[in-house]
């Protein structure tokens, strides 16, 4: 025979001020972990929105991001002997030797970071297709200071508006664009005239980077292999998706710092819950004696008061995923940054709070209030039931 959950349901209704305090905690834990969890997921989507699977990336030989690699000229020249390169319409072969430089400009509040200024040819934008496209201003022009920024950046960078000027040290380019990157990692960077950035930066001795596009899979895997095993080029490639998933380190110490906050804060949540539920188990000692006495067995006792901890737990879950919810889509629209470990500038991305994430919130205060509820309802299942109507 089962208590009703009838009768957990009107416990809770009737201690409701023990019963919104307990929920409330629980609350505030579940917000902070999914908050947490959904900026790293916001890193991590980033890392994977690559521009194509046929893009290969090519870098200097042990070189973790093109911010620290060297390609020599003539490196890029063997390149571009090597077959399975993709052609554009006027026949010209998609493959982009870029400069990378960093400069160090203040955000918003005023503090300053690095922030990556990559050096293009024309054809840079050919390769990437529509997912680098202007939105707001025009292209910059060919062997001059101007430059064209992303929309996070942008908003992320006081300096970096449509009309400013991106400035570190004697380097100098004029906004006079705005792109979008479809969210990859290229919408954290300001993108200027290849030989501009190389002549300012006074590396006119190669490039950074070479990106290139496949003609297809098999062909983008043969000229990674070709690139490889050249003994005339001497450099690492790998598909542009490759490249950007060994960048998702990044995102570990946040993932690692959400599930020590949640921890700390689940055990305080977890000893509140099992407060109210020891509350609740000596204020109701007359109720227990009398449903042992009725016929109720131990352990229909223990599963009632359980149920009754779990339910707190899923209603602090659902106000959690509520909470969070409200606050990345009203108030945490704006892109933030955390520092990219591998190229020593700031990424930046935006809050994901995806429907797993809400969905392991609320299974993390399902697991509080089964924690906190376990020993209160073993302490009711014990109870002896002439000693519970004398304790009554």
């Amino acid at each position: 025979m089962g208590i009703p959950l009838k009768y957990n349901l009107r416990n809770l209704v009737v201690r409701k001020v023990s019963t919104a305090m307990t929920v409330l905690g629980i609350a505030l834990v579940v917000t902070v972990f999914l908050l947490v969890m959904s900026l790293a997921e916001g890193v991590t989507r980033t890392f994977a929105t690559s521009v194509s699977s046929l893009n290969v990336v090519i870098l200097r030989v042990g070189a973790g991001s093109d911010v620290n690699s060297f390609v020599s000229k003539d490196q890029h020249d063997a390149i571009s002997t090597l077959e399975g390169l993709a052609r554009g319409d006027d026949g010209q072969q998609l493959e982009s030797p870029e400069q990378v430089v960093l400069i160090n400009i203040p955000k918003r509040d005023g503090k300053r970071t690095n922030v990556i200024v990559r050096g293009v040819e024309p054809v840079a934008f050919k390769i990437r297709g529509d997912s680098v496209r202007i939105v707001e201003g025009r292209m910059f022009q060919t062997g001059t200071a101007e430059a064209i920024v992303s929309t996070r950046a942008r908003d992320r960078f006081p300096e970096l508006r449509l009309g400013g000027t991106a400035k570190a040290g004697s380097e100098r380019w004029t906004i006079v664009g705005i792109f979008d990157a479809a969210g990859s990692p290229y919408d954290s960077e300001v993108w200027a005239d290849l030989h501009n950035v190389q002549e300012q930066a006074h590396r006119t001795g190669g490039f950074s980077t070479v990106v290139a596009r496949a003609t297809d899979t098999a062909a983008r895997d043969r000229l990674i292999a070709a690139i490889k095993g050249d003994q005339r080029i001497k450099l690492d490639a790998l598909p542009e998706s490759d490249y950007f998933d060994k960048q998702t380190v990044t995102a570990a110490p946040i993932k690692i710092l959400a599930y020590f906050v949640a921890i700390i804060m689940a055990v305080g949540a977890s000893f509140g819950a099992m407060n109210t539920m020891y509350a609740q188990v000596s204020a109701r000692t007359r109720e227990i004696a009398t449903m042992r006495a009725l016929g109720f067995s131990r352990m229909v006792i223990l599963v009632s008061f359980v149920l009754e901890s779990v339910v707190l737990g899923f209603l602090g879950g659902l106000a959690g995923a509520a909470i969070a919810f409200v606050a990345v889509h009203l108030f945490l629209t704006a892109p933030t940054g955390t520092n990219n470990f591998a190229s020593f500038s700031e990424i930046l991305f935006n809050f994901q709070l995806t429907p797993a994430l809400i969905v392991s919130g609320v299974v993390f205060s399902l697991a509080m209030g089964l924690f906190g509820g376990l020993f209160p309802a073993a302490r009711a299942a014990r109870l002896k039931i002439i000693n519970a109507l004398r304790e009554a």
